[in-house]
């Protein structure tokens, strides 16, 4: 029997990962109304199906796979619960997990049974396979799992509740669009004092792969009230050059925070984690 979705909604990601589950066989439907022309393009490219309406989608749907800007999740979700809809909502967005619990909320009241998904990785496609996450029911993420058998898009089922694949995209998240970002502020400050060419330099001398590197972050916190200070410098240097100084200075607070654990080279992982969680 063919397992059908209705995918909301075919942008750059939603489309590809659609895409990838008509590979097995899935049937993936969209509604073509209120789309942009690219949306369109893409949908037809991906193997999508149009739907005459949202309402005659869901209708011939075991799942909804929403795939849509963060903060369109909330109502992409109530316009859907809005339609009868006896299948799985596929919660696949990159949100807190208090929002995702709050959806699984009102999906609960509806009697529609949610999973909480999350993807980490660009679009598939050549040389590229973002990883699906998926928590909740066991059974109902298998079904979904395996939809994307075999395809560039990587099912990872999570033994845990609503709540654990959204936990996981914002932790990932947290780290690799800040690093980007700073990226782009240390390069604006470095063009601004014209040494571009020297920072350049030293960012291809660069081999750690930080997010990756928890064997380090002791030592991080025991030198803590070292790079404190130098985080204000680096603000006051941003400020001058009047670029936003927000994120060293959000990073000298949080170095504060292990401002006890100075040269405590030899702390726990664990309980130098844990002190990032205490209060001001």
């Amino acid at each position: 029997m063919t397992t059908t979705f209705t995918l909301l909604h075919p942008g750059a990601m939603g489309a590809k990962t659609g895409g990838e589950a008509t590979r097995t066989g899935t049937r993936v439907l969209y509604v073509p109304a209120g789309r942009s022309p690219a949306s369109l393009q893409r949908a037809r490219e991906a193997g999508l199906e149009p739907a005459e309406s949202l309402e005659s989608a869901l209708a011939v749907s075991d799942f909804v796979l929403s795939v849509c800007p963060p903060h369109a999740a909330e109502d992409v979700a109530h316009e859907v619960l809005t339609h009868p809809f006896r299948g799985v909502y596929v919660e696949a967005n990159a949100i807190s997990p208090d929002r995702t619990r709050r959806i699984a909320a009102a999906c609960a009241e509806r009697g529609v049974p949610m999973l909480d998904g999350s993807i980490v990785g660009g679009p598939p496609g050549p040389g590229s396979a973002p990883r699906l996450y998926l928590s909740g029911d066991a059974g109902q993420v298998a079904d979904v799992a395996r939809a994307f058998k075999d395809t560039r898009v990587v099912a990872r089922p999570l033994d845990a509740g609503i709540g654990a694949a959204s936990a996981l995209k914002m932790a990932y998240a947290s780290y690799q669009k800040s690093a980007r970002v700073l990226a782009a502020v240390s390069h604006a400050l470095a063009a601004h004092h014209g040494v571009a060419a020297e920072l350049a330099r030293e960012a291809g001398s660069l081999r750690s792969n930080i997010l990756a590197e928890t064997d380090q972050l002791p030592s991080v916190a025991a030198r803590a009230w070292r790079w404190a200070p130098e985080l204000e410098e680096i603000a006051a240097t941003l400020r001058t050059a009047g670029l936003p100084p927000a994120m060293a200075e959000g990073a000298a607070t949080v170095l504060r925070r292990w401002t006890d654990d100075k040269d405590a080279y030899d702390l726990p992982l664990e309980e130098v984690l844990a002190h990032l969680r205490t209060e001001d």
